[in-house]
């Protein structure tokens, strides 16, 4: 049986399937169940070992190659996760295009949030690699099925927050990011290398906002820490749960989908960060953050993970509103999408005439 011939349909988890460690970009790939983890028969063990040692090799997987069907699950709820959530990311920033404070400013963001809808096309167009339409990964968006970053159901209140989502989402984002850019999946890796250059842009930006309010008034730099205050530790939960909590990592990393674990992740962010926010002279709302001469890391505070549970359950702050608007966005294109489609149809129908008379 070819690739291309597996029963997608008959996968044994649900792309959606609520499982809090689908929050953020790459913690889905710690989301397998232990019946999806199953024993290749005899007839499957030679393409398993084969698939085995071409990952081995940190060789590239290509859509119409044999996967295994928990590999290609992985990938699908992961890829469209992530392209969920730049769509969704568009909506807290667009939400400032017309309030930003300048010209340069409102032309930037315009920039970031183009390039956000980008990713998004790129990252639906490499899941569909994987045997699964757009439409439907789009459908269970809209059903509340899907899952996409936490970080997006929390408002941006002020102009500082669009520097502070630049500094510290995409950061973290970026840390995320760039092992994907050596994913075992070709179409994934090849996505990311030019998302991730685009998203080196936008911490830039977010980090080049923050430090202009933190020089400025003494009001200005009090929204640019009240900003820091609120986002800081939702930025430190997208690297999703604590490794103790997470079942299926070493799965996915020995598939080289996933090349660090959450908490790897989640101190190289900290320790990058941890050094800005000092150069801005604000102050990170941890008061047990400090330098460990010993480990060469910072020490921080205990998450709050009931909060991060109550965010990817449906239960943030804003998480109805931005599904609403995903779903009234949906609607009010649809006559593009018709009229797309039937254009299509008759340059198809014209092609044929045209075929049939020569």
């Amino acid at each position: 049986m070819t690739h291309s011939e597996l029963p997608y349909a008959n996968s044994c988890v649900r792309l959606g399937h609520y499982d809090p460690e689908l929050a953020v970009y790459t913690q889905g790939l710690d989301s397998l169940g232990k019946d999806c983890l199953q024993t290749p028969s005899a007839d499957t063990a030679a393409l398993t070992a084969r698939f085995d040692a071409k990952v081995e090799r940190d060789e590239k997987i290509e859509p119409k190659e044999w996967m295994p069907d928990a590999y290609r699950r992985t990938l699908v709820r992961q890829i469209s996760q992530h392209a969920h959530s730049e769509i969704v990311g568009m909506l807290p920033e667009g939400n400032w295009i017309t309030r930003a404070p300048t010209l340069r400013r409102k032309a930037v963001l315009i920039a970031k949030v183009q390039d956000e809808g980008g990713h998004g096309m790129y990252l639906y167009s490499a899941a569909e690699t994987l045997g699964v339409s757009r439409d439907e990964l789009v459908a269970q968006l809209l059903a509340g099925t899907a899952k996409y970053s936490s970080i997006f159901n929390y408002p941006t209140l002020t102009w500082a927050d669009i520097g502070a989502i630049g500094w510290l989402v995409d950061g973290a984002a970026i840390m995320n990011q760039i092992p994907i850019c050596r994913c075992s999946y070709g179409p994934y890796a090849r996505a990311m290398v030019r998302i991730c250059r685009e998203e080196s842009f936008h911490q830039r930006q977010g980090f080049e906002i923050m430090m202009t309010l933190a020089r400025g008034t003494p009001a200005q730099r009090a929204m640019a820490q009240d900003a820091l205050n609120r986002w800081w530790w939702p930025s430190v939960m997208m690297f999703g749960p604590s490794d103790a909590e997470s079942q299926h990592t070493a799965q996915s990393m020995r598939w080289k989908i996933k090349r660090f674990t959450n908490d790897e992740l989640r101190q190289h962010f900290i320790d990058v960060t941890a050094p800005q926010a000092d150069f801005l002279k604000l102050t990170v709302p941890d008061p047990e953050l400090r330098w460990d001469e010993a480990t060469q890391h910072y020490r921080c505070g205990e998450i709050d993970w009931s909060e991060f549970h109550r965010v990817v359950k449906g239960h943030g702050p804003c998480n109805r509103e931005r599904l609403q608007a995903r779903r009234s966005a949906h609607e009010q294109g649809r006559w593009v999408r018709e009229a797309a489609s039937a254009y299509a149809e008759k340059t198809r129908a014209r092609a044929r005439r045209l075929e049939e008379s020569a």
